[in-house]
């Protein structure tokens, strides 16, 4: 008798003790979810010489402290453009490139200090910055963003165009020459010339002929 009810008591025992793990396996467990990817922008993504970069980070942890590095290429060089002048038949040809004297500077300034290409930013409570980059010359500028606490890293690309090239205008500069500009005018002269002594020949044909009648 004896015996039975400490086999009962064991088996209620073991009973209670399970429920709990049982409950606790049927509940719902909260989903696994990813962590948050890092991503960089910039705004503008091509700019002339003189404006500047918005770059704007997101998905950091919140009140981090961000490594920004810059990376600048050069951009390829491009060919000079060569003009054209029609010839008075039809065809063209290249014209020589002329030289303008540079004006030079009355006062000395001083050149803008280039940016610096390793620097740190802080991310805010929703692990988002933003900050404002103004490039010194042309190239393309890479942006990496990493984060000291997370590791998490982006990268994002603009491009600084050179400024656009004025002309200087005309003050009595070298004009460029081509075959035809000298020719046109020996062929105009030699038309002339040539005009001129016909009428003097004719002029003195006239004379020997009615002169002699008059005398």
């Amino acid at each position: 008798m004896r015996l039975s009810r400490i086999i009962m008591a064991l088996t209620v025992g073991l009973a209670v003790a399970a429920v709990p793990t049982a409950a606790g396996a049927a509940a719902p467990q909260p989903p696994d979810y990813p962590p948050p990817v890092a991503n960089l922008t910039v705004s503008p993504t091509t700019i002339t010489l003189g404006g500047s970069f918005t770059v704007t980070g997101t998905g950091y942890a919140p009140n981090e402290t961000v490594t920004i590095d810059v990376t600048i290429t050069p951009l390829p060089a491009a060919a000079p453009a060569q003009g054209t002048a029609r010839r008075s038949d039809g065809s063209t040809v290249a014209m020589a490139a002329v030289a303008y004297p540079q004006p030079q500077p009355t006062t000395s300034t001083r050149p803008p200090q280039p940016p610096p290409l390793h620097f740190t930013v802080q991310a805010d409570a929703t692990g988002s910055f933003t900050f404002t980059y103004r490039p010194t010359r042309p190239g393309r500028y890479t942006f990496t963003a990493t984060g000291q606490t997370s590791g998490r890293s982006a990268s994002a690309t603009g491009t600084v165009l050179p400024p656009r090239s004025t002309r200087p205008p005309h003050h009595g500069g070298h004009l460029p020459v081509t075959g035809d500009s000298v020719g046109m005018p020996v062929k105009i002269g030699g038309g002339l010339a040539g005009a001129g002594a016909l009428l003097v020949l004719l002029s003195l044909a006239w004379r020997r002929r009615y002169g002699a009648g008059t005398r």
